[in-house]
């Protein structure tokens, strides 16, 4: 296990291309996000995916989020980006919004339980930027046990994740730990809010009015 101080021109370069090898090598890493602090690995691993799914207690029933380095990239994984999608990724991307998209079907990947649909974000942060640049999509979760508040700085997700992670990347604390918002651009319907989060219902309804938002309860 290694841990980089990447406020450090030198450290951080250095442990961005640590963890670009832990990715490549299937083995898991800890990046800072703009919202917390994701524990992640190579999208196309699934070997790699169950690792994440084992270092969290987490079943393959809460499928894993995918983190991307551009906008170019979700035409990649799609076959067709929704209106509604691309209206919300001019809006919010970068940042702390997340898209569930039915994915191509040609895709090798195995995320979990997902029913040909994967949830997709673009973080404003420079060190994931950079990382996601480097080595393509990545599956990404907050760096914590399930059921544990979610990571605000790398030294929480290093208490909680320990030596199951290859690579810590130290971004500093990204300030209160409020999880990205999900929308749900999947179906031939309105989008639907499916959690509740940095970007505000109000925001999101002037982008796509007919956001649709469960009745509280």
């Amino acid at each position: 296990m290694a841990f980089y101080d990447c406020s450090q021109p030198f450290d951080r370069e250095v442990g961005l291309q640590a963890a670009e090898r832990a990715v490549r090598n299937s083995d898991l890493v800890v990046l800072p996000t703009d919202t917390v602090y994701g524990i992640g690995c190579d999208a196309f691993s699934a070997a790699a995916v169950g690792e994440l799914l084992a270092a969290k207690g987490r079943g393959r029933d809460m499928p894993v989020p995918v983190l991307i380095g551009s906008w170019a990239t979700l035409d990649g994984l799609v076959d067709r980006v929704p209106e509604a999608a691309r209206e919300l990724q001019r809006a919010f991307w970068p940042g702390g919004l997340t898209l569930v998209v039915r994915h191509s079907r040609s895709l090798a990947w195995d995320l979990g339980d997902a029913a040909g649909t994967v949830a997709v974000r673009m973080p404003l942060h420079p060190v994931a930027i950079e990382l996601l640049q480097r080595v393509g999509p990545m599956a990404v979760s907050s760096a914590n046990r399930t059921g544990l508040p979610p990571a605000s700085d790398a030294q929480q997700a290093l208490a909680q994740l320990g030596d199951a992670v290859a690579v810590y990347l130290d971004g500093g604390p990204v300030g209160e730990a409020v999880p990205s918002s999900i929308v749900d651009v999947a179906s031939d319907g309105p989008p639907r809010l499916l959690r509740a989060g940095a970007v505000g219902v109000d925001a999101l309804r002037e982008v796509v009015p007919d956001l649709v938002v469960p009745a509280a309860g």
